[in-house]
């Protein structure tokens, strides 16, 4: 049976449940509300006091509640159900669009007891995609976290200038991608941008590469190949991986940026060039400096203005900005029309951890695009490494939900982000540190190793 309302447990609970941003309630048997969270009463216009006990065709009022109740299938077929976009109509008399997921109800002994319903307000994802195509954009560069925002402050400013800029940030948080947004701010927008990946190249060919090569300077030189360096005159030049070139072509580039000349492979006759530098590396290039192996004289000549990129971890709020974004540019390519991700699969992308970053979550999204063709991305449908070690409770195995499952991931993920520090997790849920200590304690929950307690001086 469920837990009486007044139950210190149960009042817990609800508290837990009110931190969630999506709709959640739950009925009995007699498809009557038993519980009604502080979104849904948000989302619907309705106060939890009214909804409580009162059919769930009348409060939650959904263009689905005749024909294709989503709790209704749940308890049919004993599996978890994700329907299509659905619309409600709120105490205002206002169509709401919505996405509706339902689980059946179970209590500690595996018990039927009834059906949960969650749903998400659809008007946040609309003004979500009017917000990525203005504020939160840079080309492809998404993001509204504060750290992002003041790189994006630092843009233009950078742009307007000359001066080489060295864009530092670990593998696949989007280098290229500020090269590019650099470039079309800039006064050399209406001439070339031009990349080449230093990293893994032998120095001949990188040479000609960057330099280019007269006919004749080797056996298969059949013709004049221009360089980098040639091809990107008047325009940008982007160095990816620069902490991999050899001290040999070190010392070849710093040439070339003191004198603003280079000659080609096979030539005696000096090139001018007039080329922006941008270079990127995800190395320490001033640990490298003091061991010797990176020329302090050219790091000074890349450094003179230095963007950080931050990883995934550090801009987990982007994360679904990210993902809408990854959906609207697949639905495109693929001609598919997937409108978003489930409660369970956003859960497990919000917690992992991305040692790809950005460049991960976008091929974690292209591979559930093979899976899911139309409707929500679901757990089930994510890559199996990244279903491996999920929170408890958003696994879709078919066996319901409880209440105490989904507050367990709630907590559960919420130590997680917070590295296991109890005060600011209580302080996310609104609960007391000591409730929260009971609760992971009635719960069974293993805080994180990394407890977070050095870090309360900044709480």
């Amino acid at each position: 049976m469920l837990r009486t309302m007044n139950s210190p447990l149960q009042t817990c609970q609800d508290v837990i449940l009110d931190s969630v941003n999506e709709g959640v309630f739950t009925v009995d048997h007699d498809w009557k509300v038993t519980s009604f969270n502080r979104a849904a009463e948000g989302i619907t216009g309705i106060p939890r006091q009214e909804a409580i006990g009162r059919p769930c065709c009348e409060v939650f009022r959904a263009s689905i509640c005749e024909n294709a109740c989503a709790v209704r299938q749940a308890l049919a077929t004993d599996e978890a159900v994700a329907n299509a976009a659905v619309y409600i109509v709120d105490a205002s008399g206002n169509r709401v669009p919505i996405k509706v997921s339902a689980a059946v109800l179970r209590d500690q002994d595996g018990r039927v007891i009834g059906g949960v319903e969650t749903f998400q307000d659809l008007r946040q994802i609309e003004e979500l995609r009017k917000k990525l195509e203005k504020k939160y954009t840079f080309a492809d560069i998404v993001g509204q976290s504060p750290v992002m925002v003041r790189l994006f402050d630092l843009l233009p400013k950078v742009a307007n200038s000359e001066s080489p800029v060295l864009i530092a940030g670990p593998s696949g948080t989007g280098k290229e991608l500020f090269a590019q947004a650099l470039h079309n701010l800039s006064p050399r927008r209406k001439k070339r941008f031009v990349a080449i990946n230093c990293g893994g190249l032998p120095d001949s060919l990188l040479e000609s590469e960057l330099f280019g090569y007269k006919a004749g300077a080797f056996t298969d030189a059949k013709r004049d190949k221009p360089g980098r360096f040639a091809v990107a005159n008047g325009g940008t030049l982007f160095l990816d991986e620069i902490g991999d070139i050899s001290s040999a072509m070190q010392m070849r580039l710093l040439r070339v940026l003191q004198e603003k000349t280079f000659e080609p492979l096979g030539s005696v006759e000096p090139v001018r060039t007039n080329v922006r530098i941008v270079s990127a590396t995800n190395k320490n290039l001033e640990e490298l400096v003091k061991k010797g192996t990176f020329r302090e004289d050219l790091f000074y000549r890349l450094h003179v203005v230095q963007m950080e990129l931050p990883n995934l971890q550090q801009r987990r709020e982007d994360i679904p900005l990210l993902i809408q974004h990854f959906l609207a540019k697949f639905n495109r390519l693929q001609g598919k029309d997937v409108s978003g991700v489930s409660a369970g699969a956003m859960a497990r992308l919000m917690e992992y951890d991305y040692p790809g970053n950005v460049r991960e979550l976008e091929n974690i999204i292209e591979y559930a695009f093979v899976l899911c063709h139309e409707g929500l991305i679901q757990f089930h449908h994510l890559p199996p490494a990244i279903q491996a070690n999920a929170l408890p409770g958003f696994s879709e195995s078919g066996n319901g939900l409880t209440l105490e499952a989904m507050e367990k991931s709630l907590i559960t993920s919420a130590l997680h982000r917070h590295c296991g520090n109890r005060r600011r997790t209580a302080k996310e849920l609104g609960i007391n540190p000591s409730s929260l200590y009971r609760k992971t304690k009635a719960l069974g929950i293993e805080v994180p190793a990394k407890d977070g307690r050095s870090h309360r001086r900044n709480d």
